[in-house]
């Protein structure tokens, strides 16, 4: 593969192009990826599309093979895999569990449930479990 990198002048926006025999799934990925890095996610409901700002994403979602973005009151679906949205830490993210990644800035108190998982309640009140696996770098992270 072949990379190039062009300079352009200021008042000119950034453009990235793709030049490729077919578009196949590493095509895919580097697409993702970049959309990843951008300031915006890409969330589905139904056939609209809608930019998501990842501060406003209460946490990621993996479910049959699918990942969801839930906002304050919204939900949507994403085309991106789950460790992608990883990739977006930009200190606020944070993995939970195998199928969850959460948004530590919208945490509203954490507690203790059973067998060493905590519970994170959201500032919208919604709850969820974090596995006992993630409690110690949670505990780290939020510095209790």
């Amino acid at each position: 593969m072949k990379i190039s990198i062009e300079e352009i002048p200021a008042d000119e926006p950034p453009e990235i192009i793709i030049r490729c025999h077919t578009i196949d799934e590493g095509i895919h990925k580097i697409i993702n990826r970049i959309k990843t890095l951008e300031d915006m996610v890409i969330g589905y409901q139904g056939n609209q599309i809608h930019r998501v700002v990842p501060k406003d994403v209460y946490y990621f979602e993996a479910v049959d093979s699918k990942v969801f973005i839930y906002t304050k009151s919204e939900v949507y679906e994403s085309k991106q895999k789950l460790y992608e949205f990883e990739e977006l830490n930009n200190g606020f993210y944070l993995r939970t569990s195998k199928s969850v990644i959460m948004n530590l800035k919208k945490i509203k108190y954490v507690s203790p449930a059973f067998n060493g998982r905590f519970e994170a309640c959201f500032d919208n009140g919604e709850k969820l479990i974090i596995s006992r696996q993630y409690v110690s770098e949670l505990k780290k992270r939020l510095q209790i």
